[in-house]
């Protein structure tokens, strides 16, 4: 064991006694007060003062400090600083004559024996004792399960001796009284400190618990000899240390103190095998869960590599090269997919015209590293994409379509794959895109004016035009394929339509397509004529500025709108009125109408959360997606059941709407990093798995829906107006609204100077 106060050895609650040990312990400490007497020094014995260490060996406190007193050289009084208890935390000093400078370092019985001489407590002014109990009062509130000072002052009174009590000077006899306390502490333990305080009450009267009459009588008697009320009848240190009682024979001290070692050997081990236990049992745990993951591993690997066997049969069929887009179809067989065929793979120059070429292609990648090895983004995102491996296998379930073919040539006409791994599928779409690419830039007459800034992009039902509106009050409509293809100095748009105030969002009807909706900062809806450059039909009745509109795909003449005033106008937009309203306690910051359903409506609001509604009952929602914790800036659907918003907490969260029967969802299936959002509307928009936002960096991010890190980015810069280069702009700049045109990989982005520029994933 390591060194403990001896106090706090006596008191320990499942300590035993062992008579051997404890004489061997008595012994100790009789010799230490025996050299501080052969040196003049009263000792004032006191368990507290003591120390155990290892093997029950004591030593006091600490070392003392020598100090001259006199003028004297020949007779020096010895100051000796002695600390009481830690726990008190005061020092008393006590100077004694003796004829010798300093006490010696070393002694013949213990070598680093240390003695001292504290003056008694019981002598202490009322200063001293305020001073010693807050210390000991400081000490309980560390440690309160043990109340030591209590214990230390129940201490004082106990090792006060009859003639202390009485006013008599401290001296040796007072030790032996002392020593006989100390005897029958170590004979005697006991339970709670109510019965240890009435025992030794009656100590002080000398007298004994029966069981320790009974048991020890021997001893018993001894220690009533050394409490013997009179001073000159208790033995001196020196009969002490000659008496029978402490020297007769006892061969089992050294069997004691090895059987001592030996326990304390065993509790090291007991220690020791629990620890390893532990371990034990948590590596195992980490192996079963190491070998449930190598088996799923295993078994992909197996079907993986069965998929593969059969595409190899399917383009060993004689297809040839005219049926690459067909072998490319049965390879990415999923909705996902749909549009974006004629989008770049990540390895476009493999064709099946060869297929024995392809295959000794793809087994050199394997043997010198692998695609991906060589692929720094997937390298730097390897974790990550590891992490969504796992969470997608845990999540997913690896469908096993039941077709029944005679052949692979049959499976190739179906267009039908056997395995759907939806891993697969969000891999090869994240890494199919190294970069965006600028394909244009919108020059515009008016870039450089202050009030520029693009609050809204939108394509028509053709993605043939767009059309861009914000702080500048004008709707401007180009030409997409012409902005593109033809390099202008000034890209003058086809219609511009002016409005009175600064336009926050724009939509086109998925039926008319010449009719396009807008909403301004004074809480007016606006439909325009884009053929005829005028406005069809305004709507007035919010009270503050709307934030976002959106036509429903599946009602054409259905139209929603969110305001600052905390309601949601559903819109007939041949009546010109609202025909519904829903009511809420915050901001409505955005609104959209799912795919293909007329009857459910989502919006985001200005307190963290998105509300998922049944038109059919506009009283309360179906669901509350819970989860952002700040402003819901912008929600887009990915399919009828799938959500994504953005907030300016500096996340996305895509949702799973099928879970909607719960009322309440507070678990999106996926958030995505890596953009800053805190503060301003940096845009959102999606396409087939993509998702497209800004950033207050003044940058585009790219997000495929199965990763939550970005697939790809680009960062705007500013133009020198005299040289024209592209420099790192203003820090202030940051990226204002995107837009995805359909079945294609082109986005358009727009920043808060007006830059608008159309993007290519290539």
């Amino acid at each position: 064991m390591g060194a403990t106060s001896l106090r706090l050895w006596l008191d320990k609650p499942e300590r035993s006694v062992n008579v051997f040990e404890c004489l061997h312990i008595f012994r100790q400490i009789v010799e230490i007060v025996h050299v501080a007497h052969s040196q003049g020094i009263v000792h004032n014995v006191r368990p507290s003062y003591f120390v155990m260490e290892s093997f029950n060996h004591v030593s006091f406190f600490e070392p003392t400090t020598c100090a001259d007193s006199g003028s004297d050289a020949l007779e020096k009084s010895v100051e000796i600083k002695i600390p009481t208890p830690p726990t008190l935390g005061r020092e008393d000093f006590v100077p004694v004559k003796t004829s010798t400078a300093c006490l010696p370092e070393s002694d013949s019985l213990l070598s680093n024996v240390v003695f001292a001489a504290p003056a008694l407590l019981t002598d202490d002014t009322e200063e001293d004792k305020m001073e010693i109990g807050r210390k000991a009062k400081e000490v309980e509130g560390k440690k309160e399960s043990f109340p030591l000072n209590q214990i230390l002052q129940m201490e004082t009174s106990w090792y006060t001796s009859p003639e202390e009590v009485s006013g008599v000077p401290n001296s040796c006899a007072s030790d032996v009284y002392r020593l006989g306390v100390l005897l029958f502490e170590l004979l005697c333990p006991l339970g709670s400190r109510e019965e240890k305080s009435r025992t030794m009450s009656g100590l002080t009267h000398r007298v004994l618990p029966p069981q320790l009459l009974l048991k020890w009588p021997k001893e018993a008697s001894f220690c009533l000899w050394l409490l013997h009320p009179e001073p000159k009848s208790r033995p001196t240190l020196g009969e002490l240390l000659q008496s029978e009682f402490l020297n007769e024979p006892r061969d089992n001290i050294e069997e004691c103190e090895a059987a001592i070692k030996l326990g304390e050997r065993i509790d090291n081990q007991e220690l020791l095998l629990e620890f390893l236990s532990l371990i034990q049992q948590k590596k195992g745990e980490a192996a079963e869960k190491l070998q449930h993951t190598i088996s799923f591993l295993s078994s992909d690997i197996e079907e993986v590599t069965k998929q593969k066997t059969i595409s190899k049969e399917i383009t060993g069929t004689g297809l040839g090269c005219d049926n690459c887009s067909k072998s490319e179809t049965v390879l990415d067989n999923d909705e996902d997919f749909a549009g974006l065929g004629t989008r770049k793979r990540a390895k476009p120059d493999l064709c099946v015209d060869d297929t024995e070429v392809c295959d000794n292609n793809i087994g050199d990648d394997v043997k010198n590293g692998g695609i991906l090895s060589k692929n720094p983004r997937f390298l730097k995102n390897l974790e990550k994409l590891e992490s969504a491996y796992f969470l997608t296998r845990c999540k997913s379930t690896y469908s096993r379509e039941s077709v029944i073919v005679t052949g692979p040539k049959e499976l190739c006409k179906e267009g039908k794959s056997p395995w759907k791994n939806p891993f697969l599928e969000g891999l090869c779409k994240y890494l199919s895109f190294n970069k965006l690419n600028v394909k244009a830039d919108l020059k515009q007459g008016d870039l450089l004016q202050s009030s520029n800034l693009v609050c809204s992009l939108s394509f028509d039902r053709d993605s043939e035009f767009f059309a861009t509106a914000g702080a500048n009050k004008k709707i401007k409509v180009f030409e997409c394929d012409t902005t593109i293809n033809e390099d202008r100095d000034i890209h003058y748009p086809v219609v511009e339509m002016v409005s009175r105030s600064t336009l926050s969002s724009t939509c086109w009807n998925t039926y008319i397509k010449s009719q396009i909706a807008s909403s301004n900062l004074e809480g007016v809806v606006q439909l325009w004529d884009v053929t005829r450059n005028q406005v069809q039909s305004e709507m007035r009745e919010h009270e503050q500025r709307i934030w976002s509109i959106d036509f429903s795909s599946a009602a054409p003449t259905l139209l929603a709108s969110g305001s600052d005033d905390g309601s949601v106008k559903l819109w007939n937009i041949n009546q010109g009125v609202s025909v519904g309203t829903i009511r809420t306690k915050a901001n409505v910051c955005c609104v959209q109408f799912p795919l293909d359903s007329v009857h459910f409506l989502a919006f985001g609001s200005a307190d963290h959360q998105i509300y998922y509604y049944d038109l059919r009952n506009l009283k309360v929602p179906l669901c509350t997606l819970v989860g952002h914790n700040k402003t819901v800036s912008y929600i887009k659907f990915m399919d009828t059941m799938s959500l994504i918003s953005a907030s300016t907490d500096n996340t996305l969260k895509l949702w799973d709407l099928s879970m909607c029967a719960s009322r309440v969802i507070d678990s999106p299936i996926q958030s995505f990093t890596g953009h800053m959002n805190v503060k301003n509307f940096v845009g959102l928009s999606v396409s087939d798995g993509y998702i497209a936002t800004g950033s207050e960096t003044n940058e585009v991010f790219i997000y495929h829906k199965a990763f939550p890190m970005p697939a790809l980015s680009f960062k705007f810069y500013s133009k020198d107006p005299l040289s024209g280069n592209e420099v790192d702009g203003d820090s202030s700049q940051f990226i204002t609204s995107v837009c995805w045109r359909r079945q294609s990989s082109t986005l358009l982005a727009a920043n808060s100077t007006g830059n608008v520029k159309i993007l290519e994933m290539t």
